[in-house]
């Protein structure tokens, strides 16, 4: 049984998500590496605090990730100087790599704990998959176009991200193998919740969304599994996503 609350999703929450991006982050004049990387986490700094904690990412353990993960790396060659502004990013293939805030945002609705077991759908460049990283025992991330999931297998494991392991499939159907899981984040549009992941959702568990709204748009949705295996799903905030794309 699946019951809606749907919580207003006010005009100011829309404009928020559609804030004007921050100026770009310069790289260091005199181009070398250690002033390039100061510059990169100075910038990672004041991402964090003014785009994702100002806005009311409250859980430090997800500000922490934020803090750590090096977005830069996980952005185009031409992007870097606008890795740290808060907008999502081309990453090849007609797919983008997400806002911070809205990662930070993800993150956080999917309460992590330190022993669970993630699985998220779209690994892209594996932006979400190395912050999910530092929070739990392992990632499962799956990546429906095989160039972006062996280019992000490859950069996690170059970045010395151990516990995600990425494979290229059809994201909808879940990974039942490894299934169920502690937390489930859905990094593209989905036209509906896909029954096989609430079926590999653990009890008490969140699956996290971005949905087709009925007035056009998408809508960020919580999915909890409680107890008794009924699910309640709320709407959390207006977005945009790339479509959910599915295997032959």
């Amino acid at each position: 049984m699946i019951q809606r609350s749907a919580a207003a999703l006010s005009l100011g929450a829309a404009l928020l998500l559609a804030a004007p991006a921050c100026a770009p982050t310069p790289d260091r004049v005199d181009g070398s590496p250690g002033g390039q990387q100061a510059d990169y986490e100075e910038a990672r700094s004041r991402m964090v605090s003014e785009q994702i904690e100002a806005r009311g990412v409250s859980d430090p353990r997800v500000l922490e990730a934020m803090r750590d993960v090096p977005r830069h790396e996980f952005v185009l060659p031409e992007h870097r100087g606008l890795a740290y502004a808060d907008q999502p990013l081309p990453i090849g293939l007609d797919q983008t790599i997400s806002q911070p805030y809205i990662v930070g945002l993800m993150t956080e609705l999917i309460d992590p704990e330190p022993g669970d077991r993630v699985l998220e759908v779209g690994t892209g460049s594996g932006y979400q998959a190395a912050v999910a990283a530092r929070l739990v025992e392992q990632v499962y991330s799956i990546e429906l176009l095989p160039e972006l999931a062996a280019s992000a297998a490859e950069r996690l494991a170059r970045l010395g991200v151990t516990n995600v392991e990425v494979r290229a499939g059809d994201g909808y159907l879940g990974w039942p193998e490894h299934a169920p899981f502690d937390g489930i984040l859905v990094t593209a549009g989905a036209d509906h919740v896909p029954p096989p992941l609430v079926d590999q959702l653990a009890p008490g568990a969140r699956m996290v969304i971005p949905v087709d709204a009925a007035a056009g748009g998408q809508v960020l949705q919580v999915v909890e599994k409680r107890a008794d295996g009924s699910v309640a799903v709320r709407d959390v905030a207006l977005v945009r996503f790339v479509p959910l794309l599915r295997g032959n």
